[in-house]
């Protein structure tokens, strides 16, 4: 993780996406793909940092809200606005994508 990426829990996970913008990466160490993005997750996170938090669930450790947001496949990226759903985002995304998204949600 980076300065500006945080892992999170199940138990963890409301309260962060309970307000403003919150971007979570649904993810696993063994996925080459989820490994690819951290770096992405790493710019966008600086670029937005206090404005958006950008954070990452471990689905193989954190089972519960992957199976409560249908996440069939990693990466699955989820962008929150107050706690409701604004985007997601299956695979490998890039940064300008993620910005746009993000910037749309402010």
């Amino acid at each position: 993780m980076s300065e500006y990426v945080r892992e999170i829990t199940d138990f963890e996970f409301d309260g962060i996406k309970a307000g403003g913008v919150t971007l979570v990466d649904f993810w696993a160490p063994w996925c080459g793909p989820c490994q690819m993005q951290g770096p992405v997750l790493d710019k966008v996170g600086s670029e937005y940092a206090g404005k958006a938090v950008i954070a990452k669930i471990n689905v193989d450790e954190q089972r519960e809200k992957a199976e409560e947001y249908g996440v069939m496949s990693i990466p699955t990226l989820i962008l929150f606005k107050d706690g409701n759903i604004i985007r997601k985002f299956t695979g490998l995304q890039d940064g300008d994508t993620l910005g746009a998204a993000i910037r749309q949600a402010l």
